[in-house]
């Protein structure tokens, strides 16, 4: 058996043959167990989270994937206005790329290449979330996962040692007021949903009457002796 490109020292070595041929192990892809050896192989639909540099703002990625190539993107970045304008462009780069493609293009933001990253090798190494999902999820999965109003769940929580928690949004919405039993602790809040707020006045409503019915209550909010706005008292 020719040696291209050896050193003379293992040209002139005898051939020695190998045992068992170990293929790669299998992995859970949309149902199925695969032996991937090609970036075509891949296919999936999973997330991913990444971290920029001074650790300052983050992004979630999510990736639905076909036969290697991405066919659908969700880019959701928190804590820095960059990022979230990188985040524009990520999102025109992604698609129609093969992973291996997307893993070495600059994404802009660090956060969101870190995330692209840390995808990679979940899908890679079978950890996806449709891993045993037959025939995978089709295209729209990742967008159905923002719910109605097609926005990102967010978080916002503030304290201080001298002043306490402060809830700002939750994932049900922007906190209007935070209510609190006699002891000053919070027993519940009062919310707008902003996603339905706007599709209500998009399809014509009174912006009044759309903030107005939009309005909900979370945990003991009516019982509640004392009712605060979290950002300013």
């Amino acid at each position: 058996m020719s040696c291209e490109k050896c050193t003379p020292h293992i040209a002139n070595m005898c051939s020695v043959c190998k045992g068992a041929k170990h293929q790669p192990a299998p992995i859970p892809e949309e149902g199925k167990w695969v032996c991937a050896k090609e970036i075509k192989d891949i296919s999936g639909l999973t997330h991913g989270i990444g971290w920029c540099a001074p650790q300052q703002g983050a992004c979630k990625l999510t990736l639905n994937i076909k036969n290697g190539v991405i066919k659908e993107a969700l880019v959701e970045t928190l804590g820095c206005s960059g990022m979230t304008h990188s985040a524009a462009m990520a999102a025109e780069i992604l698609t129609g790329k093969t992973i291996l493609e997307a893993l070495n293009s600059d994404l802009v933001c660090d956060a969101i290449n870190t995330a692209m990253r840390e995808l990679f090798l979940q899908i890679v190494y079978g950890r996806s979330q449709s891993a045993f999902s037959e025939g995978g999820l089709t295209i729209g999965a990742g967008l159905e996962d923002l719910g109605k109003g097609l926005r990102s769940q967010i978080g916002t929580m503030y304290a201080t040692e001298a002043k306490g928690p402060r809830y700002l949004e939750m994932a049900e919405g922007y906190v209007l007021e935070v209510g609190l039993d006699k002891n000053n602790e919070i027993i519940g809040y009062k919310f707008v949903n902003l996603g339905k707020m706007m599709d209500a006045i998009k399809k014509g409503e009174d912006p009044k009457i759309a903030y107005e019915k939009n309005i909900s209550k979370y945990g003991r909010y009516d019982e509640a002796v004392k009712k605060i706005d979290p950002r300013k008292e």
